[in-house]
Protein backbone atom coordinates (compact mmCIF):
# COMPACT_ATOMS: atom_id res chain seq x y z
CA UNK A 1 0.00 0.00 0.00
CA UNK A 2 1.15 3.55 -0.65
CA UNK A 3 2.41 5.12 2.16
CA UNK A 4 1.35 7.94 3.97
CA UNK A 5 4.25 11.10 3.66
CA UNK A 6 4.65 13.57 5.87
CA UNK A 7 6.43 16.41 6.04
CA UNK A 8 6.76 18.19 9.86
CA UNK A 9 7.46 22.29 9.72
CA UNK A 10 9.32 22.77 13.47
CA UNK A 11 11.40 20.59 15.44
CA UNK A 12 10.85 22.73 18.40
CA UNK A 13 9.53 21.13 21.91
CA UNK A 14 6.29 19.23 20.38
CA UNK A 15 7.99 19.13 16.65
CA UNK A 16 10.97 16.74 18.17
CA UNK A 17 7.52 14.94 20.15
CA UNK A 18 5.63 14.58 17.16
CA UNK A 19 9.35 13.25 15.68
CA UNK A 20 9.74 11.00 18.61
CA UNK A 21 6.18 9.44 18.86
CA UNK A 22 7.11 8.86 14.80
CA UNK A 23 9.70 6.71 15.65
CA UNK A 24 8.83 4.66 18.63
CA UNK A 25 5.02 3.48 17.81
CA UNK A 26 5.23 2.95 14.01
CA UNK A 27 4.04 0.11 13.92
CA UNK A 28 0.71 0.84 16.27
CA UNK A 29 0.02 4.24 13.97
CA UNK A 30 0.65 2.05 10.86
CA UNK A 31 -1.94 -0.69 12.68
CA UNK A 32 -4.39 1.95 13.55
CA UNK A 33 -3.88 3.89 9.38
CA UNK A 34 -3.87 0.78 7.78
CA UNK A 35 -0.86 2.34 5.40
CA UNK A 36 2.99 2.61 6.21
CA UNK A 37 3.79 5.91 7.40
CA UNK A 38 7.12 8.37 6.21
CA UNK A 39 8.17 10.99 8.05
CA UNK A 40 9.70 12.35 4.15
CA UNK A 41 11.12 16.30 5.00
CA UNK A 42 11.54 17.90 8.57
CA UNK A 43 11.95 21.67 8.23
CA UNK A 44 13.89 23.81 10.95
CA UNK A 45 16.21 26.52 11.32
CA UNK A 46 18.59 25.03 13.61
CA UNK A 47 20.09 22.05 12.06
CA UNK A 48 22.54 21.20 14.73
CA UNK A 49 21.16 21.50 18.57
CA UNK A 50 20.98 18.36 19.91
CA UNK A 51 16.94 17.15 20.49
CA UNK A 52 16.94 14.99 23.51
CA UNK A 53 16.20 11.48 22.72
CA UNK A 54 16.26 12.00 18.84
CA UNK A 55 19.05 10.96 16.64
CA UNK A 56 19.66 14.09 14.34
CA UNK A 57 21.30 12.11 11.45
CA UNK A 58 18.65 10.00 10.91
CA UNK A 59 15.97 12.67 10.26
CA UNK A 60 15.33 14.35 6.72
CA UNK A 61 16.54 17.17 8.80
CA UNK A 62 16.34 20.89 6.62
CA UNK A 63 16.42 24.42 6.59
CA UNK A 64 14.24 24.72 2.86
CA UNK A 65 10.90 25.06 3.36
CA UNK A 66 10.43 24.23 -0.75
CA UNK A 67 11.52 20.57 0.56
CA UNK A 68 7.36 20.01 2.16
CA UNK A 69 6.03 22.96 0.06
CA UNK A 70 7.37 21.64 -3.71
CA UNK A 71 7.62 17.99 -2.93
CA UNK A 72 4.33 16.78 -4.57
CA UNK A 73 4.72 13.42 -2.73
CA UNK A 74 3.67 14.40 0.29
CA UNK A 75 0.56 14.34 1.92
CA UNK A 76 0.28 16.09 5.21
CA UNK A 77 2.00 19.30 6.20
CA UNK A 78 2.25 19.76 10.20
CA UNK A 79 3.16 22.98 11.08
CA UNK A 80 4.57 23.22 14.36
CA UNK A 81 6.68 26.20 14.41
CA UNK A 82 4.30 28.84 16.06
CA UNK A 83 3.80 32.46 16.02
CA UNK A 84 1.84 34.35 12.84
CA UNK A 85 4.49 34.57 9.93
CA UNK A 86 5.97 32.43 8.35
CA UNK A 87 3.35 29.89 9.64
CA UNK A 88 0.39 31.42 8.05
CA UNK A 89 1.93 31.27 4.36
CA UNK A 90 3.52 27.89 5.05
CA UNK A 91 -0.27 26.47 5.29
CA UNK A 92 -1.92 28.28 2.95
CA UNK A 93 0.84 26.97 0.62
CA UNK A 94 0.27 23.81 1.89
CA UNK A 95 -3.47 23.76 1.47
CA UNK A 96 -2.39 25.29 -2.49
CA UNK A 97 -0.18 22.68 -3.13
CA UNK A 98 -2.96 20.14 -2.28
CA UNK A 99 -1.54 18.61 1.08
CA UNK A 100 -3.60 18.40 4.23
CA UNK A 101 -2.62 20.44 7.21
CA UNK A 102 -2.46 19.83 10.95
CA UNK A 103 -1.75 22.77 12.96
CA UNK A 104 -1.38 23.65 16.73
CA UNK A 105 -1.05 27.28 16.36
CA UNK A 106 -4.04 28.37 18.14
CA UNK A 107 -2.68 32.47 18.18
CA UNK A 108 -2.90 31.26 14.12
CA UNK A 109 -6.28 30.45 14.08
CA UNK A 110 -7.31 32.80 15.98
CA UNK A 111 -6.36 36.04 13.78
CA UNK A 112 -6.52 33.96 10.37
CA UNK A 113 -8.58 30.62 10.77
CA UNK A 114 -11.70 32.14 8.39
CA UNK A 115 -8.60 32.53 5.71
CA UNK A 116 -6.94 29.27 6.41
CA UNK A 117 -11.15 27.45 6.56
CA UNK A 118 -11.98 29.34 3.24
CA UNK A 119 -8.63 28.09 1.63
CA UNK A 120 -8.99 24.80 3.10
CA UNK A 121 -12.82 24.34 1.80
CA UNK A 122 -11.63 25.83 -1.90
CA UNK A 123 -9.18 22.99 -2.09
CA UNK A 124 -11.57 20.23 -0.48
CA UNK A 125 -8.93 19.54 1.93
CA UNK A 126 -8.64 18.75 5.86
CA UNK A 127 -7.39 21.40 8.29
CA UNK A 128 -7.35 20.18 11.94
CA UNK A 129 -6.12 21.39 14.90
CA UNK A 130 -6.44 19.08 17.63
CA UNK A 131 -3.38 20.32 19.94
CA UNK A 132 -4.36 23.76 19.34
CA UNK A 133 -6.14 23.76 22.74
CA UNK A 134 -5.45 22.32 25.83
CA UNK A 135 -2.42 20.19 24.74
CA UNK A 136 -3.21 16.34 25.04
CA UNK A 137 -6.72 16.83 25.81
CA UNK A 138 -9.25 15.68 22.98
CA UNK A 139 -11.54 18.37 23.31
CA UNK A 140 -11.57 19.62 19.59
CA UNK A 141 -12.94 16.34 18.96
CA UNK A 142 -15.28 16.43 21.34
CA UNK A 143 -16.94 19.54 20.49
CA UNK A 144 -16.85 18.79 16.87
CA UNK A 145 -17.82 15.37 16.73
CA UNK A 146 -18.35 13.58 20.06
CA UNK A 147 -21.37 16.80 21.30
CA UNK A 148 -22.54 16.67 17.18
CA UNK A 149 -25.94 16.21 18.74
CA UNK A 150 -26.36 18.90 21.42
CA UNK A 151 -26.85 22.71 21.38
CA UNK A 152 -23.73 23.82 24.01
CA UNK A 153 -24.42 26.15 26.68
CA UNK A 154 -21.55 26.28 28.22
CA UNK A 155 -17.98 26.01 27.58
CA UNK A 156 -15.53 27.43 30.76
CA UNK A 157 -11.74 25.95 31.13
CA UNK A 158 -8.57 26.39 32.76
CA UNK A 159 -6.55 26.42 29.14
CA UNK A 160 -3.47 28.41 30.19
CA UNK A 161 -0.95 26.01 32.32
CA UNK A 162 1.19 28.75 33.44
CA UNK A 163 -1.60 31.31 34.60
CA UNK A 164 -3.29 28.16 36.52
CA UNK A 165 0.03 27.25 38.07
CA UNK A 166 1.41 30.93 39.35
CA UNK A 167 -1.86 30.52 40.66
CA UNK A 168 -1.58 27.22 42.35
CA UNK A 169 1.72 27.93 44.02
CA UNK A 170 0.12 31.48 45.21
CA UNK A 171 -2.46 29.51 46.76
CA UNK A 172 -0.28 26.44 48.24
CA UNK A 173 2.24 28.66 49.68
CA UNK A 174 0.98 32.25 50.03
CA UNK A 175 3.43 33.96 48.08
CA UNK A 176 3.45 36.88 45.85
CA UNK A 177 2.79 37.09 42.10
CA UNK A 178 6.36 38.06 41.07
CA UNK A 179 8.23 35.84 43.09
CA UNK A 180 6.16 32.69 41.65
CA UNK A 181 6.21 34.16 37.97
CA UNK A 182 10.29 34.16 38.20
CA UNK A 183 10.23 30.53 39.68
CA UNK A 184 7.93 29.47 36.78
CA UNK A 185 10.08 30.91 34.45
CA UNK A 186 13.46 29.09 36.14
CA UNK A 187 11.46 25.70 35.66
CA UNK A 188 10.80 26.22 32.22
CA UNK A 189 6.95 26.85 33.04
CA UNK A 190 6.65 30.06 31.84
CA UNK A 191 8.61 32.25 29.00
CA UNK A 192 11.31 34.93 29.23
CA UNK A 193 7.98 37.24 27.97
CA UNK A 194 5.19 35.75 29.76
CA UNK A 195 3.10 38.69 28.52
CA UNK A 196 0.73 36.29 26.41
CA UNK A 197 -0.26 33.64 29.30
CA UNK A 198 -0.25 35.82 32.68
CA UNK A 199 -2.71 38.62 30.48
CA UNK A 200 -4.89 35.81 29.36
CA UNK A 201 -3.88 36.55 25.74
CA UNK A 202 -3.42 32.67 25.08
CA UNK A 203 -6.41 31.65 26.40
CA UNK A 204 -8.70 34.08 24.43
CA UNK A 205 -6.68 32.74 21.67
CA UNK A 206 -7.66 29.01 22.80
CA UNK A 207 -11.54 30.38 23.87
CA UNK A 208 -12.04 32.28 20.03
CA UNK A 209 -11.24 28.52 18.51
CA UNK A 210 -13.26 26.63 21.13
CA UNK A 211 -16.28 28.53 20.75
CA UNK A 212 -16.69 29.44 16.76
CA UNK A 213 -16.73 25.20 17.12
CA UNK A 214 -19.13 24.91 19.70
CA UNK A 215 -21.58 27.72 19.39
CA UNK A 216 -21.13 27.89 14.99
CA UNK A 217 -20.87 31.69 15.22
CA UNK A 218 -18.14 34.14 13.89
CA UNK A 219 -16.00 34.67 16.68
CA UNK A 220 -13.10 37.76 16.32
CA UNK A 221 -10.72 37.63 18.86
CA UNK A 222 -11.22 40.96 19.72
CA UNK A 223 -14.70 39.81 20.76
CA UNK A 224 -12.91 38.46 23.75
CA UNK A 225 -13.23 40.00 27.40
CA UNK A 226 -9.63 39.42 28.41
CA UNK A 227 -8.12 39.89 31.70
CA UNK A 228 -4.72 38.73 33.67
CA UNK A 229 -3.97 37.59 36.73
CA UNK A 230 -1.14 40.40 37.56
CA UNK A 231 -3.29 42.02 39.84
CA UNK A 232 -4.51 39.08 41.73
CA UNK A 233 -2.64 39.04 45.71
CA UNK A 234 -1.99 36.79 48.23
CA UNK A 235 -4.48 38.54 50.65
CA UNK A 236 -7.31 38.65 48.05
CA UNK A 237 -6.42 34.08 47.79
CA UNK A 238 -6.27 33.98 51.00
CA UNK A 239 -9.60 36.01 51.43
CA UNK A 240 -11.30 33.56 49.17
CA UNK A 241 -10.20 30.40 50.66
CA UNK A 242 -11.54 31.67 53.69
CA UNK A 243 -15.14 32.30 51.87
CA UNK A 244 -14.89 28.62 50.06
CA UNK A 245 -13.59 29.80 47.14
CA UNK A 246 -10.37 29.19 44.86
CA UNK A 247 -9.27 32.15 42.22
CA UNK A 248 -8.67 30.61 38.80
CA UNK A 249 -7.86 32.18 35.34
CA UNK A 250 -10.92 31.15 33.44
CA UNK A 251 -12.11 31.35 29.66
CA UNK A 252 -15.91 31.66 29.40
CA UNK A 253 -18.63 31.21 26.83
CA UNK A 254 -22.17 30.97 27.04
CA UNK A 255 -25.17 31.04 25.36
CA UNK A 256 -28.86 32.33 26.35
CA UNK A 257 -31.81 33.53 24.57
CA UNK A 258 -29.88 33.91 21.45
CA UNK A 259 -26.56 35.75 22.67
CA UNK A 260 -22.94 34.32 23.36
CA UNK A 261 -20.86 35.95 26.17
CA UNK A 262 -17.64 35.50 25.45
CA UNK A 263 -14.72 36.32 28.79
CA UNK A 264 -11.25 35.77 30.17
CA UNK A 265 -10.37 36.72 33.38
CA UNK A 266 -9.72 35.70 37.17
CA UNK A 267 -12.85 33.88 38.17
CA UNK A 268 -13.87 33.03 42.22
CA UNK A 269 -14.94 29.48 42.19
CA UNK A 270 -16.72 27.65 45.10
CA UNK A 271 -13.99 25.02 46.47
CA UNK A 272 -16.44 22.20 45.81
CA UNK A 273 -16.06 22.75 42.10
CA UNK A 274 -14.45 19.49 40.53
CA UNK A 275 -12.48 22.78 38.27
CA UNK A 276 -11.31 24.20 41.62
CA UNK A 277 -8.79 21.08 42.16
CA UNK A 278 -7.44 21.71 39.20
CA UNK A 279 -3.92 22.48 40.13
CA UNK A 280 -0.57 23.68 38.38
CA UNK A 281 0.23 22.86 34.70
CA UNK A 282 -2.82 21.13 34.07
CA UNK A 283 -5.92 21.76 32.22
CA UNK A 284 -9.62 21.32 32.30
CA UNK A 285 -12.78 22.45 29.95
CA UNK A 286 -16.11 22.05 31.66
CA UNK A 287 -18.69 21.67 28.83
CA UNK A 288 -22.57 21.95 28.89
CA UNK A 289 -24.94 20.66 25.97
CA UNK A 290 -28.70 20.79 26.22
CA UNK A 291 -29.15 16.36 25.86
CA UNK A 292 -25.61 15.30 27.17
CA UNK A 293 -25.81 17.50 30.43
CA UNK A 294 -22.51 18.13 32.17
CA UNK A 295 -19.28 17.10 31.12
CA UNK A 296 -15.75 17.63 32.36
CA UNK A 297 -12.08 16.99 30.36
CA UNK A 298 -9.17 17.19 32.08
CA UNK A 299 -5.43 16.50 31.40
CA UNK A 300 -2.01 17.85 30.77
CA UNK A 301 -2.72 20.88 28.54
CA UNK A 302 0.85 21.38 27.47
CA UNK A 303 3.76 19.17 27.22
CA UNK A 304 6.29 18.10 24.55
CA UNK A 305 4.55 14.03 24.11
CA UNK A 306 0.82 15.37 25.22
CA UNK A 307 0.97 17.66 22.94
CA UNK A 308 2.10 15.02 20.52
CA UNK A 309 -0.63 12.82 21.42
CA UNK A 310 -3.17 14.87 20.01
CA UNK A 311 -0.92 16.43 16.36
CA UNK A 312 -0.87 12.09 15.48
CA UNK A 313 -4.25 11.68 16.39
CA UNK A 314 -5.46 14.42 13.80
CA UNK A 315 -2.64 12.82 11.62
CA UNK A 316 -3.80 9.48 11.88
CA UNK A 317 -7.70 10.69 10.71
CA UNK A 318 -6.56 12.46 7.91
CA UNK A 319 -4.46 9.45 6.72
CA UNK A 320 -7.38 6.79 7.73
CA UNK A 321 -9.63 9.35 5.68
CA UNK A 322 -6.77 9.96 2.81
CA UNK A 323 -5.63 6.05 2.02
CA UNK A 324 -9.35 5.42 1.73
CA UNK A 325 -9.74 7.84 -1.05
CA UNK A 326 -12.31 9.82 1.40
CA UNK A 327 -12.67 13.67 0.23
CA UNK A 328 -12.66 15.98 3.26
CA UNK A 329 -16.13 17.92 3.35
CA UNK A 330 -17.24 21.22 4.85
CA UNK A 331 -18.72 19.81 8.15
CA UNK A 332 -14.77 18.65 8.65
CA UNK A 333 -13.92 22.53 9.45
CA UNK A 334 -16.07 25.37 11.44
CA UNK A 335 -18.88 26.22 10.32
CA UNK A 336 -21.93 28.86 11.04
CA UNK A 337 -25.35 28.41 12.26
CA UNK A 338 -28.31 28.91 10.26
CA UNK A 339 -28.82 31.32 13.10
CA UNK A 340 -25.98 32.57 14.47
CA UNK A 341 -25.70 33.52 18.11
CA UNK A 342 -25.56 37.91 19.13
CA UNK A 343 -22.67 38.97 20.61
CA UNK A 344 -23.20 39.93 24.21
CA UNK A 345 -21.26 43.37 25.15
CA UNK A 346 -19.18 43.03 28.55
CA UNK A 347 -21.38 45.49 30.33
CA UNK A 348 -24.28 43.38 29.53
CA UNK A 349 -22.91 40.05 31.10
CA UNK A 350 -24.83 39.12 34.80
CA UNK A 351 -22.08 37.26 37.35
CA UNK A 352 -21.53 37.76 41.10
CA UNK A 353 -18.74 40.19 42.20
CA UNK A 354 -16.53 40.26 45.39
CA UNK A 355 -14.84 43.60 46.11
CA UNK A 356 -12.28 44.02 48.73
CA UNK A 357 -12.49 47.77 49.42
CA UNK A 358 -9.99 50.00 51.04
CA UNK A 359 -11.65 51.98 53.56
CA UNK A 360 -10.26 54.54 55.81
CA UNK A 361 -11.50 53.12 59.89
CA UNK A 362 -14.15 55.99 60.11
CA UNK A 363 -17.79 55.82 60.66
CA UNK A 364 -20.19 55.01 57.85
CA UNK A 365 -18.14 54.32 55.52
CA UNK A 366 -19.94 50.88 55.13
CA UNK A 367 -23.03 52.66 54.62
CA UNK A 368 -21.62 55.10 51.78
CA UNK A 369 -20.17 51.99 49.61
CA UNK A 370 -23.96 50.41 50.30
CA UNK A 371 -25.36 53.05 49.21
CA UNK A 372 -23.35 53.59 45.47
CA UNK A 373 -23.97 49.53 45.43
CA UNK A 374 -27.63 49.91 45.81
CA UNK A 375 -28.32 52.88 43.51
CA UNK A 376 -26.83 50.70 40.68
CA UNK A 377 -28.89 47.91 41.60
CA UNK A 378 -26.41 45.73 42.97
CA UNK A 379 -26.96 43.84 46.58
CA UNK A 380 -24.82 42.61 49.13
CA UNK A 381 -24.96 38.96 50.00
CA UNK A 382 -22.20 39.18 53.10
CA UNK A 383 -19.64 41.62 54.41
CA UNK A 384 -16.27 40.55 56.25
CA UNK A 385 -14.54 43.58 57.87
CA UNK A 386 -10.97 42.80 58.88
CA UNK A 387 -9.38 44.80 61.89
CA UNK A 388 -5.79 46.04 61.78
CA UNK A 389 -4.13 47.39 64.93
CA UNK A 390 -2.63 50.37 64.04
CA UNK A 391 -3.55 50.21 60.04
CA UNK A 392 -5.27 53.53 58.48
CA UNK A 393 -7.23 51.60 56.12
CA UNK A 394 -8.73 48.46 56.62
CA UNK A 395 -10.15 45.34 53.88
CA UNK A 396 -13.98 45.57 54.07
CA UNK A 397 -14.82 42.24 51.58
CA UNK A 398 -17.94 42.58 49.84
CA UNK A 399 -19.76 39.81 48.25
CA UNK A 400 -22.33 40.34 45.98
CA UNK A 401 -25.56 38.33 43.99
CA UNK A 402 -25.70 38.36 40.51
CA UNK A 403 -25.43 42.08 39.13
CA UNK A 404 -24.94 43.54 35.47
CA UNK A 405 -21.23 44.26 34.77
CA UNK A 406 -22.06 48.37 33.42
CA UNK A 407 -23.68 48.75 36.80
CA UNK A 408 -20.75 47.13 38.45
CA UNK A 409 -17.94 49.53 36.75
CA UNK A 410 -20.04 52.73 37.41
CA UNK A 411 -20.49 51.79 40.88
CA UNK A 412 -16.60 50.83 41.46
CA UNK A 413 -15.79 54.48 39.99
CA UNK A 414 -18.34 56.07 42.58
CA UNK A 415 -17.00 54.52 45.36
CA UNK A 416 -13.13 55.01 44.40
CA UNK A 417 -14.10 58.74 44.20
CA UNK A 418 -14.74 58.84 47.64
CA UNK A 419 -12.19 60.57 50.44
CA UNK A 420 -12.96 57.59 52.94
CA UNK A 421 -11.50 55.11 50.16
CA UNK A 422 -7.75 54.65 50.90
CA UNK A 423 -6.79 52.67 47.67
CA UNK A 424 -8.82 50.83 44.24
CA UNK A 425 -10.93 48.24 45.08
CA UNK A 426 -10.25 44.99 44.14
CA UNK A 427 -12.72 43.44 42.19
CA UNK A 428 -13.01 39.42 41.37
CA UNK A 429 -16.11 37.90 39.27
CA UNK A 430 -17.51 35.39 41.15
CA UNK A 431 -18.90 31.82 39.05
CA UNK A 432 -21.21 29.86 41.28
CA UNK A 433 -22.81 27.36 38.91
Amino acid sequence: MKPIRIGLFGLGTVGAGVAKVCVSHRGELEEKIGAPVELTAVVDKDLTTPREGLDLAALPLTSNPEAILGDSSIDIAVELIGGIEPARTFVLRALAAGKHVVTANKALLATHGDELYAEARKRGLILAFEASVAGGIPIIRAVKDGLSANRITLLQGIVNGTANYILTKMTDEGLEFDLVLKEAQEKGYAEADPTFDIEGIDSAHKLQVLATLAFRTSVKLEDIYVEGITQITPLDIALALEMGYRIKLLAIAKSSDGTLELRVHPTMIPETSPMSAVSGVFNAVFTSGDIVGDLMFYGRGAGQLPTASSVWADIVEIARRHSAGHSATAQDLPILGRRPLVLKPMAEIRTSYYLRVSALDQPAVLAQVAGILGRHEISIASVIQKTHKRASAVPVVMMTHEAQEGNMQRALAEIDALPVIAAPTHMIRVETA
